[in-house]
This record gives C-alpha cells, structure tokens and sequence, in this order.
C-alpha cells in the first residue's frame, strides 16, 4: 500500500507538471486579456444588456475552447467532457458584479485595462478573476491528453450578488455535479461561511417631533452602494427654513470639528438655503475585508451628532452611532468570540428610500453571524434593541429583517478538505496549511455537495467590492496553478466516495 501510494504521487506530480507546462506556454498570457475583455460587461443587478453580451461572450468563449456550452437560463454551463457516465466535478463562479459608482472611482470600474502588475475593474477579483483562471486550467488539461475519469463542468451563475435564486432555479431541472469546487473565496479551503443576516429600521427621514428644535430641516439622506459593501460615501442635506439669510456658519464649524473616525472626511457645500454635508470613506467587502473599510455612513452620524432636530433622520444617525461603536456588534449588544470562527462582522451599509414607500428611509446594517446564535435568536435580540431604542428616544423605527440564512460548518477531517489542503500545500509549498473561516457566503451554501476553495491569497486584503478594485496578475498566475493542481488531482483520479 505504501509502494502504491508513492507511486499515484509520483504520477499525480508527473501530471500536475504536464498540464502547468502547457498553461504556462500557451495560456498564461491570454489570462488578463481575457479577463479585460468580460470586465467589460456591466454585470450589476439591473443591467440586462450587460448580462446578455456576457452570455453570448461565455458561448463564444467557450467554443473557442472547444469545451461544450449550455445555456441554463440563470446559470451557463460550460464542460470538458470525460468518459462515459463519468462522475461529474463541478467548478462555480458568478458572472454578475455589485453596483460601482464610477465618480467614486480613478479610473472607469467597466473599462476593462490592465497593465503589467494589475488587472482593474469591477469584477476582477469578485468574481470574473476565478471564472477566467477557470476557463484557462480546464483548458490546459484538455491539451494535456492525460486520461480524464471526470467531466469538469464549470457552472457560472448571474444573481450571486443580489437575489442569489440563480441555483435555486437551476436545480429545479438539473443535477448538481457530485462534487463542487466554488471559487469564491479564499485559499486553502472554506470549512466555515458564517451567516449573511441583517436588519433593516425604517422610518420618515423628514418627520420631525416635539423635541430640540432647529432654523433648518432634513431634507435628503442617503448612504451606500449595497448591503455587502462598507460605504464610502454618505450624504444629508439640510433646508433653511429660518427667517432671513440663511446662516450655516456654526453648523459647518461644528461639523469640521467632529472627531471622526480614521482615515475618513467631511466635506460642506452651502448654496443659499441649502447644506450639503458629505462624508466619504473607503469601500471594501462586507464579510472577508470589512477590516480595511472606512465607514463613511458612521463618519457622517458622529460628524452630525446633536446638529440635527428631534426627528426622523436624527433617529436613524443616532442609532447608527450606537450600531458604528465597532465592526464587531458590540453597539448592539454582540460580544460573541470564538477561537475558530472569530467575531462577528457588522457593516452600518445604507440608507436608501424605502422600497415599499418612498416617503420613508430604510437604515440596512449587515451582520456576518458565528454559532451558536440562530436566525431567530439573533432576530429576537435585535428587535428587543429597537424597542429599548424607540422608548428611550421616543422614536419610531420599524425593524424589519432577514435572518433565514445559517452558518455553513463543514468537517475539517472529511476527504475532501484534507485532500484539497493536500493538494493547496503541494501547489504552494506550504507545510501543514490551515482551512479557513470566511465571513463572505458563496454557492456552498446553496450547491450540495459543494465547498469553498480559492482563489484569494489570504495574506492579502481582499479587493473584491473596493473601490477601485484590482487583482494582482501574479496571484492570478499563481491562483491558476494551484486550481489546475487541485483539477488533475480530482479529475483523473477514482470518484471520491462520501467526500464530505
């Protein structure tokens, strides 16, 4: 038994070379154009023209590369067929983006360019990157000839970053592969996504009540892209409805010397009866870099603190400014730790008009949840903190929320985590890696049979959802290799049994 494990060893590293010889000769340099070109494609919630060029680009590619294609309604399905019957290894990707603002940005997020470190754009880590690097190593193994005991079937779904039902849909009239790698994420393998949960506090942002009193009003607020994304820019306007010129000197002294938080700003723009008060941050993913954000929807709560009258839009800053103590929960009562799973991630994310009445603003603050707490526990817990706030204050905020989603926990012993840690450590040279917890949910959530693998590096501050967001093309190069180890590995070996 020894003998023949040496020798698979030898065998899978014959391989593994064979097939890296191949993309390094004749893909490697097609990566960043490729990825340039489906950058291009403006993939966000509401773009149908975008999403329907991609998916001629998908089928043209495809072809191209001689593997098969699919049109499965919300997902595409692109193959490299094996034998007959053959077990079917599943690799998953999203085509679609989250929203970018393009002033907010140095250069256009939908512009497709890349120079000779990076490749820029919406997309372009999360999640166009994978889906490119995945393209290229299915097509390094067809070239290689090595004998395939697997179909390797690349499944790119179009709703992951907003109603997420794409897989839903699929598996209505499809089977899923037998086993999923979901290059979402983060290397060397996900064994825990906590829960995407949130809440939501409407109220009219314009109401005010008897209270502190004010020669002006609110008449505009807004914040944020999306839930998932910490937002960089944040605004209020202020209406002077006092007798006379309108005179906002004290207020943008007392906003210029708010103390706010690091590395964010205020910026004032007074036009005869109106103030236009501006926050601006840095943006960065909700649930994998929520450390590298710069909240800029909190910077304007701390910034307007007492400045504005007793009413609505007071309301929803003020609970912001509980809710903004840390990235953690701990303004809302969260103070959970857990050696493996860390703490939670709490992002203040928007507020927007309410979609049921425009009349009204909603407050949405997502929050990334850890076991043991459930759904309804959580739930329960944040609608005692909004009663308590609303007899305090004398507000009038309605909690709302989404609190259906559970943390994924897979066995760190089970076969697969252990061979694709094999399979990462031989990719990288790293000695006993270690599996990760990833606060961003992916498609293993919603996939049987599937699980988290790439295709960041985790020693580096994940850009997918940034401002100006860029992947370097050296963990791209590098990314792929250990993609296309962990391909030849699986799918030119026996049908894993009980994986999970």
């Amino acid at each position: 038994m020894v003998l023949s494990a040496i020798l698979l060893a030898a065998t899978l590293q014959k391989n593994v070379a064979s097939v890296t010889k191949i993309y390094d000769r004749d893909y490697a340099k097609k990566l960043a154009p490729m990825l340039t070109e489906v950058i291009s494609f403006p993939t966000t919630q509401f773009d149908v023209e975008g999403h329907a060029a991609q998916k001629v680009w998908l089928a043209k590619t495809a072809h191209g590369l001689g593997f098969t294609y699919r049109d499965a309604g919300l997902i595409s399905e692109i193959e490299l067929p094996g034998p007959p019957n053959a077990p079917v290894l599943g690799l998953m990707v999203h085509g679609d983006v989250q929203p970018a603002e393009p002033d907010a940005w140095s250069f256009s997020p939908f512009s497709g360019k890349a120079d000779a470190t990076y490749v820029y754009g919406r997309g372009s880590a999360d999640d166009k990157g994978p889906l490119v690097q995945a393209l290229l190593a299915m097509k390094a193994l067809a070239d290689s000839g090595i004998a395939r005991t697997h179909t390797v079937r690349l499944l790119v779904g179009s709703d992951e970053e907003s109603n997420n039902t794409d897989v839903a849909e699929y598996l209505k009239t499809h089977q899923p592969p037998d086993y999923t790698l979901v290059i979402d994420s983060e290397f060397p393998v996900v064994v825990g996504e906590k829960a995407w949960n949130s809440l939501s506090l409407t109220t009219d942002a314009t109401f005010e009540r008897a209270g502190i009193t004010k020669p002006y009003n609110v008449s505009f607020i807004e914040a944020g892209l999306a839930t998932s994304i910490v937002p960089d820019r944040a605004e209020v306007k202020l209406f002077w409805k006092g007798e006379g010129a309108a005179k906002w000197e004290s207020v943008i002294a007392a906003v210029e010397a708010a103390k706010l938080p690091p590395d964010t700003r205020i910026a004032t723009q007074a036009i005869g009866t109106t103030l236009r008060i501006v926050a601006y941050g840095h943006s960065s993913h909700a649930g994998v870099n929520i450390e590298s954000g710069r909240n800029a929807l909190v910077a304007l709560a701390r910034a307007l603190e007492g400045l504005l009258p007793t009413g609505g839009a007071n309301d929803l800053l003020a609970f912001v400014r509980i809710a903004g103590t840390d990235i953690y929960g701990t303004g809302l009562g969260i103070t959970d730790s857990d050696p493996l799973w860390g703490r939670y991630a709490v992002n203040i994310a928007t507020i927007k008009p309410s979609a049921a009445d425009a009349k009204l603003s909603t407050l949405t603050i997502n929050i990334r949840r850890t076991p043991p707490r459930t759904g309804p526990q959580l739930k329960a817990k944040m609608e005692d903190l909004v009663a308590a706030f609303n007899q305090h204050t004398a507000a009038s905020l309605t909690a709302t929320g989404f609190y259906d989603d559970e943390p994924l926990v897979f066995d760190p012993n089970s076969k697969i985590v252990k061979r694709l840690l094999a399979d990462y450590g031989a990719a990288t040279g790293t000695k006993n890696p270690k599996p990760a917890i990833s606060g961003g949910g992916t498609y293993a959530k919603r996939l049987p049979n599937s699980i988290a693998f790439g295709m960041w590096f985790h020693d580096k501050p994940y850009p997918g959802h940034d401002v100006d967001e860029k992947n370097p093309i050296a963990d791209l190069q590098k990314g792929t290799q250990v993609l296309i180890y962990a391909l030849v590995d699986i799918a030119t070996g026996p049908k894993m049994e009980k994986p999970f």
